[in-house]
């Protein structure tokens, strides 16, 4: 359903509970209309994340920030779950806001800043399990597509993808193959098998996805053919389809993971995605740990070790650049023949985005560089106008700067300034809204992408809960 069809009722239920509340946050009610549903028109209603919400919210001086930070934390919960309790176990369905269909990268993101809350509410453990069942039947129906759609018996794809010429299965609502849909669903399971310990979710049928998973891999590597997937479409934007009959540009097979598109969705320029195959290394250790430790799979541990290993030396041997300006960094995309990409992409896996997802340490110094690289103007999408800097990509285009990249960026540094500096452009550039958005124009926020974009809002109430976390007196900054 488009947000702009969407009726949010006004009034403050739901920005704190109606335990006591601070002088400040009573200020920030009262200057600053909540955003979300009213309770009974909410999706899902936690009682923990309404909790951290109410705390949180008090922390922080600015009430406009406050307000932002209640809106947007539980904007996945709000409006885009689905969430089903029958007797063959839990079942939830995550959209990502104004598209009516599950991707399988966005999902996993847009909950993974309520893991923090489960052994609190057992009903919100049961919707993140719910939420690993219905990625593991996903994997399954077909683990090259991005998106799902809510039945996945439907014959019915995404009104774009309904002559695409390429396999199409029944569910799927995109099938578009990115390394990044098969990491983002191991990186939920194993966390929520870390915090809560429970094994319901990971039966036979998480197996056989797991192993699904690592036959994929194995496949695009792309050793001796170029693999069973490929994919066209007749469209005005040449990043929506795959050059080489649907294969995409050569590579020469090295051990890395061959992608058709980014995080994005648009199409790889060369197949060989660095950030994607550094999640795959971090995937690939995941299902090793689980395999062993759940499914008690000796030989899919192996398979899974021994192929992280490949994909890590190569890594090692070729995913590093030497650029002109800023030295020794990592290369976005490659085709290990010696071409590569120097740029990054809003979307996450993106090189900026290593420490976050545990790919590096956030003083590597490949990585500094790296990020000093992205963070300038020598990234070609990398934008700097009159209401904000930050990284944009093809994907909306020419200085349309991401409030996700801005989010990144703060949650990838320990630099106050860096953070309060991140702080105040999302805080300047939401246009009114209370929400975050796709992208937003570098010199006029008035002009975005996408009023209902969930990830971009559940990403930035993890940015705040983090910074709570680690630097509270921070939040008194603002």
């Amino acid at each position: 359903m488009d947000v702009s069809r969407r009726s949010f009722l006004e009034g403050v239920t739901g920005v704190v509970g109606a335990a006591a509340i601070s002088p400040k946050s009573i200020f920030a009610q009262e200057s600053f209309t909540s955003k979300r549903p009213a309770p009974g028109a909410r999706r899902f209603r936690s009682k923990a994340v309404d909790a951290a919400i109410a705390s949180t919210a008090a922390k922080i001086r600015d009430p406009e920030l406050a307000w932002l930070f209640s809106n947007c934390l539980p904007n996945t919960l709000d409006t885009t779950v689905e969430f089903t309790n029958g007797p063959s176990g839990p079942d939830t369905i995550v959209v990502t806001g104004d598209i009516p269909a599950m991707w399988l990268r966005d999902s996993s993101a847009q909950v993974w800043p309520y893991l923090q809350f489960l052994n609190a509410d057992a009903e919100l453990a049961r919707l993140i399990e719910g939420v690993i069942r219905r990625q593991t039947r996903c994997i399954l129906a077909d683990p090259y597509a991005n998106a799902f759609m809510p039945d996945l018996a439907s014959h019915e794809p995404l009104s774009w993808s309904k002559t695409d010429h390429t396999e199409m299965k029944p569910g799927v609502g995109e099938r578009k193959w990115e390394v990044d849909s098969l990491c983002y669903p191991v990186r939920l399971a194993h966390e929520y098998w870390r915090i809560t310990h429970d094994t319901k979710p990971f039966n036979a049928e998480w197996a056989r996805a797991m192993q699904t998973i690592l036959e994929t891999f194995s496949a695009q590597q792309r050793k001796t053919s170029r693999g069973p997937y490929s994919f066209q479409r007749q469209a005005f934007n040449p990043t929506d389809t795959l050059s080489g009959d649907g294969y995409g540009s050569p590579a020469r097979p090295v051990g890395l993971i061959h992608s058709g598109f980014r995080p994005s969705d648009d199409a790889c320029v060369y197949p060989l995605n660095i950030p994607g195959n550094f999640f795959a290394v971090q995937t690939l250790q995941r299902i090793e740990e689980m395999l062993t430790g759940i499914a008690h799979d000796n030989a899919g541990a192996t398979q899974a070790s021994r192929l992280r290993s490949e994909i890590k030396a190569a890594l090692d041997a070729h995913g590093r650049v030497h650029h002109p300006t800023a030295g020794e960094i990592w290369a976005y995309e490659i085709d290990a023949f010696g071409n590569a990409i120097c740029m990054d992409d809003a979307n996450v896996p993106s090189l900026l985005a290593l420490p976050y997802l545990g790919s590096c340490s956030s003083s590597d110094s490949t990585y500094l560089a790296t990020r000093k690289f992205v963070l300038s103007e020598a990234n070609p999408y990398f934008f700097r106008g009159s209401a904000a800097e930050g990284i944009g990509g093809p994907h909306i285009g020419q200085d349309m700067i991401w409030p996700m990249a801005i989010t990144m960026r703060a949650l990838t540094t320990d630099d106050e300034k860096e953070h309060l500096q991140c702080l105040a452009w999302l805080k300047s550039t939401h246009a009114g809204t209370g929400f975050m958005h796709e992208s937003f124009n570098k010199n006029d926020p008035a002009k975005f992408t996408r009023e209902w974009f969930a990830w971009a809002n559940t990403l930035f109430g993890e940015l705040i809960l983090k910074l709570d976390k680690n630097n509270p007196k921070l939040l008194q900054k603002v």
